[in-house]
C-alpha cells in the first residue's frame, strides 16, 4: 500500500505545497526573478523621444570650464546659456551644500533669482543646512507610512531660497539594488518633501503647491492643481517607464533651440558621475529623473504601469486550479504533457499581453516554473515507477578524486555533488626547471623519460601530503596543490610554505642521486598564493573533480611562472608572506603586474637557510626604496653590496636587478610610477 502511495502521481501534490509556501513566503530569491520578469515586461516597449533635455557635464566640458566642481559664477553662466537658447526650465541637479571655495555664491544667487531653476535636495541620516519649506498640501496624519530620512541635505541657504524649486534625488533600489520604481514624495521631521521630478512638474505647471491626501496605508491621492493627479502607489512610488528617452546633449553642443522644453543638467564625465543601477543597465542620475519625468507626463494620457493589490492572490489560486487539472491529465500521458506545454506558453504570452494592453505587472516566473516542476515530479514519478516494474537498476558511480577524499566521502556522500564554496586557500604550483635538458638526456627512450618524472612527483607528493596540502592534479612536469580543503587548516599558509621549503630539500636528496646515474639534475620553481577562491567538486555528472579556481589561483599560477626570472627557487603572494612572515625569513622582491593583470602585486620569497645578518634585510628594503624613487645608480650600490648576502641565495637576483636598473634608467616613466614592473612572460 505504501509503495503505492509512493508510486502514485499525486505525490507531486507535496511539491504544490511546496512552492505554494515558498511563493507566500516570498524570500528574496523569487522576489529578485519576479522583478527581473518585470523588467522584460517594461523595456520591451519600443522608446519614445520626450519633451525633455539631458545636458551632460562631460570630459569636454571639463576641457573648456576646467576642473570640477566649477565656481558657482560657471554654474550661472551655463543656466544663462541654456535659458538664451529657449529651455523651458532648467533643472540644474547639482547639489552645492558648501560655499564656493572661489567665493562666487552672489553671483550664482543673483543668476537664479532672474531665471528659474529646479534645485537638488539629497535625503540623509543627518541634516544639513535649512531645507526649503516644502510647498505641499497634506491630508491625513499618516506622514509615517512614507519613505522618511532622518535628515535633508540642503543647498547653501542663499541657493535654496533663490531657487524656483527643490526636490528630493534619492533612489529607492529594490531588494537587488537595482531601481525600478521612484518616490515622488519623502518624510522628513514630519514633511512631506517632493522628488526632484514632482518639483520640476509643479515649478513648469506654475503652481505653488502640491497636494497629497494619506490615509493609514499610505499615499491615497496625489496631484498638482495646474497638472492633474499623479498615479503612485502607497509608498508614493511609481513604476519607470524606460521607453522614456530624453534627447542628450554635451554641454559643449548644445542646440540652438531648447524649443521651451525642461532642460536636466547633470555630471557625466568619468570618475565624477556615479551611475545607478537600473532595469536599462547603469544609467547616469540625470538620465533617471528625466526618466522619470517622462513617465509621470506619460501617465496622463495612458495607464500608468502598476502591480494590482489582486495580483498576488490571483497568480497564487491561478496556479494551484492548473496544477490540480494538469495532475488529473496525467493519466493521459501524451495529453498531459501536450496541455503541460499549451498552458505553460499560454501563461507567458499572455502576461505580455495583459502588460500591452492594460500595463498590469502579473507574474508568470512562479505558475510557469511551478507548473514545470509539478509536472516533473507527476511524471518522474510515474516513469520511475514503470521503470522499476521492468528491471532492477544497479546504480555505477565512477570518478577521479583524490585518495585523501575517499575515507570522508564514505562517510559523507554528500560531498559528490557539483558544487563548491568560497574560502581562504593556499595554492602551489611547481614546475620542473631544465626540462629539456632532461629529455634530451633520454632521447628515444620514453619509458626511462617516463621512470625518472615518476620518481620526482613521487618524493614532491610526499612532502604535500605530509604536509596535510590537497593534490590537486599534475600538468604535465608540473603540480598543483591546496590547503584548507576540504579539511579547515588553521595554518594552511605556513603549512604550504614549509611544504615548499622541505620540497626544495627533497631536490636536492633527489639529485645527488640521479647524478650518480649520469641524469642531468632537475631544477624546480615554486609559486604559493593565498586568497578565497572557490573550492568543491567540478566538472560534468559524469565526472568531477575536487579542486578549487578564482583569481588567487591564477595568481599562483603566475607567481611560479616568475621564480625563474627573479632567480629564486620560491615565489610568495603578498597575503601568504603576511601570514607566514613571523615563522619564516620572508624578502620582497618587487611590485609586479603579471601577465594578464593590470594592477601590481607585492611579490616575496622565503629564505632556505634562516641563518643570516638581519642587517642585511634593511639593506634590501632600503635598495628597493631607492628603485621605486627612481635612484637606479643607487639601487646597483646597493645590490654589489648585499651580494654574499643571505647566504648567496638571492645573489642571482641581485644580478638580474642591476640589469633591471640599467634598463630602466633608458626608460621614460611617468611622474606617478610606482615601482611597478610589469610582466611580459607567464
Amino acid at each position: 500500500m505504501l509503495k503505492k502511495i509512493l508510486t502514485s502521481s499525486w505525490t507531486a501534490l507535496i511539491t504544490l505545497v511546496l512552492i505554494v509556501s515558498l511563493r507566500a513566503a516570498d524570500p528574496a530569491f523569487v522576489e529578485s526573478v519576479r522583478l527581473r520578469y518585470f523588467d522584460t515586461l517594461i523595456t520591451s516597449k519600443t522608446a519614445e523621444v520626450i519633451g525633455v533635455h539631458v545636458v551632460n557635464i562631460d570630459e569636454p566640458a571639463l576641457e573648456k570650464y576646467g576642473q570640477f566642481p566649477f565656481n558657482r559664477s560657471t554654474y550661472g553662466k551655463i543656466i544663462e546659456e541654456l535659458y538664451r537658447r529657449n529651455a523651458g526650465l532648467v533643472v540644474f541637479n547639482i547639489l552645492t551644500p558648501d560655499p564656493d571655495r572661489s567665493g562666487q555664491d552672489n553671483q550664482y544667487v543673483s543668476v537664479l533669482k532672474k531665471y528659474p531653476t529646479v534645485l537638488p535636495n539629497l535625503g540623509s541620516t543627518h541634516a544639513r543646512n535649512t531645507a526649503r519649506p516644502p510647498g505641499s498640501v497634506v491630508i491625513g496624519p499618516y506622514d509615517n507610512q512614507i519613505v522618511a530620512y532622518p535628515g535633508i541635505i540642503a543647498n547653501i541657504p542663499a541657493v535654496e531660497a533663490a531657487a524656483a524649486g527643490v526636490g528630493i534625488i534619492n533612489t529607492f533600489p529594490e531588494i537587488d539594488g537595482v531601481v525600478r520604481r521612484m518616490p515622488l514624495v519623502i518624510s522628513s521631521g514630519g514633511r512631506l518633501y517632493p522628488g526632484l521630478a514632482m518639483e520640476t512638474l509643479r515649478v513648469a505647471a506654475g503652481d505653488s503647491t502640491f497636494q497629497v491626501k494619506l490615509n493609514e496605508n499610505g499615499v491615497e491621492k496625489m496631484r498638482i492643481p495646474k497638472f492633474g493627479p499623479v498615479g503612485t502607489d502607497s509608498l508614493s512610488r511609481i513604476w519607470i517607464d524606460w521607453s522614456m528617452v530624453p534627447e542628450t546633449h554635451s554641454l559643449t553642443n548644445l542646440p540652438k533651440d531648447f524649443d521651451g522644453e525642461i532642460v536636466i543638467v547633470g555630471v557625466s564625465a568619468a570618475g565624477l558621475a556615479n551611475p545607478v543601477a537600473t532595469a536599462k543597465g547603469e544609467m547616469l542620475p540625470q538620465e533617471l529623473q528625466a526618466a522619470v519625468l517622462g513617465t509621470v507626463i506619460a501617465n496622463r494620457d495612458r495607464p500608468a504601469i502598476t502591480r494590482p493589490d489582486w495580483a498576488e492572490g490571483a497568480e497564487i489560486m491561478g496556479f494551484i486550479l492548473l496544477s490540480l487539472v494538469l495532475l488529473f491529465l496525467t493519466r493521459y500521458v501524451y495529453v498531459g504533457l501536450v496541455t503541460c506545454v499549451v498552458v505553460g506558453v499560454g501563461i507567458f504570452f499572455a502576461g505580455h499581453y495583459i502588460y500591452s494592453i492594460y500595463s498590469y505587472l502579473l507574474d508568470v516566473t512562479i505558475p510557469i516554473a511551478g507548473i514545470i516542476l509539478v509536472s516533473l515530479h507527476a511524471y518522474g514519478v510515474k516513469f520511475v515507477s514503470e521503470f522499476l516494474q521492468k528491471q532492477q537498476i544497479k546504480k555505477q558511480f565512477g570518478t577521479y578524486l583524490s585518495p585523501d577524499l575517499v575515507a570522508q566521502l564514505q562517510r559523507q556522500p554528500e560531498l559528490l555533488v557539483l558544487g563548491g564554496e568560497s574560502r581562504e586557500l593556499s595554492i602551489m604550483f611547481t614546475d620542473v626547471r631544465g626540462f629539456t635538458t632532461i629529455s634530451e638526456h633520454y632521447g628515444k627512450d620514453v619509458q626511462g623519460l617516463t621512470r625518472i618524472m615518476n620518481r620526482y612527483m613521487t618524493a614532491m607528493t610526499k612532502k604535500i601530503l605530509e604536509n596535510k596540502g590537497t593534490l590537486d592534479k599534475y600538468i604535465g612536469d608540473a603540480q598543483m596543490a591546496f590547503w584548507n580543503a576540504p579539511l579547515d587548516n588553521g595554518q594552511h599558509a605556513k603549512d604550504a610554505v614549509r611544504t615548499a621549503l622541505q620540497m626544495m630539500e627533497s631536490l636536492n636528496e633527489f639529485n645527488r642521486e640521479i647524478t650518480t646515474e649520469g641524469v642531468p639534475p632537475f631544477g624546480m620553481g615554486l609559486g604559493i598564493n593565498t586568497g578565497t577562491v572557490v573550492v568543491g567538486n567540478m566538472g560534468s555528472d559524469q565526472r568531477f573533480d575536487y579542486t578549487c579556481m578564482g583569481d588567487s589561483v591564477n595568481l599562483a599560477s603566475r607567481l611560479e611562472g616568475q621564480s625563474k626570472p627573479y632567480g629564486v627557487g620560491i615565489v610568495l603572494g603578498s597575503r601568504t608572506a603576511e601570514l607566514v612572515q613571523d615563522e619564516y625569513p620572508v624578502v620582497e622582491l618587487d611590485k609586479i603586474a603579471v601577465k594578464g593583470k593590470k594592477e601590481g602585486v607585492n611579490i616575496f620569497t622565503v629564505l632556505q637557510n634562516p641563518k643570516f645578518n638581519p642587517a642585511d634585510l634593511e639593506i634590501h628594503d632600503t635598495m628597493l626604496s631607492l628603485y621605486r624613487e627612481k635612484k637606479f645608480d643607487g639601487a646597483v650600490k646597493f645590490c654589489h653590496t648585499l651580494k654574499g648576502s643571505f647566504n648567496g641565495e638571492l645573489d642571482h637576483y641581485y644580478d638580474l636587478w642591476e640589469q633591471r636598473c640599467e634598463e630602466m634608467k633608458t626608460v621614460v616613466l611617468p611622474d606617478n610610477w610606482n615601482g611597478t614592473f610589469v610582466a611580459n612572460s607567464k
